[in-house]
């Protein structure tokens, strides 16, 4: 390997390394925010929340041990979560904007699935959250993949 192609794979790697840090604090901030929510607000969460939530916390774990030292790998193991997540978060921002019918409601016991717990600005609510925060890291760790793979 030359020193120019030396040169473009450290570059390549210190930005890849960057996205999936980017990634890793959004899931971080995701977790925090809600256990937030749970802890701090005493907002108890549905079963659709306990199951993105089960799949944000283990990337607030994941994704830091892939940059110490850089894995390319860590997108490999990410990226399902991330992917299975957000199809949850979507679900159930569809479930709360009413798109889909209460019967296919999954909760059955406990805080209704359907119902607001937050509403800021009149259209942010925690699903909604959820999406963003989910669509940042699948964005973050496919630019990651295009970037190792050239």
């Amino acid at each position: 390997m030359n020193d120019m192609q030396s040169s473009a794979r450290t570059r390549d790697e210190s930005t890849a390394w960057t996205l999936v840090f980017v990634a890793w604090l959004i899931a971080s901030a995701s977790a925090l925010g809600a256990l937030f929510f749970s802890e701090i607000m005493q907002l108890p969460p549905c079963s659709l929340c306990w199951y993105q939530r089960t799949l944000m916390f283990p990337l607030a774990l994941i994704l830091p041990i892939g940059l110490f030292p850089f894995d390319w790998k860590v997108v490999r193991y990410a990226l399902p979560l991330a992917v299975i997540g957000w199809l949850i978060a979507i679900f159930h921002m569809l479930l709360i904007a009413g798109v889909i019918p209460e019967k296919m409601e999954p909760c059955v016991q406990g805080i209704p699935c359907s119902e607001k717990v937050i509403d800021w600005f009149g259209f942010v609510t925690i699903p909604l959250l959820s999406v963003v925060a989910f669509t940042a890291i699948i964005a973050l760790l496919v630019l990651t993949h295009f970037r190792g793979s050239e």
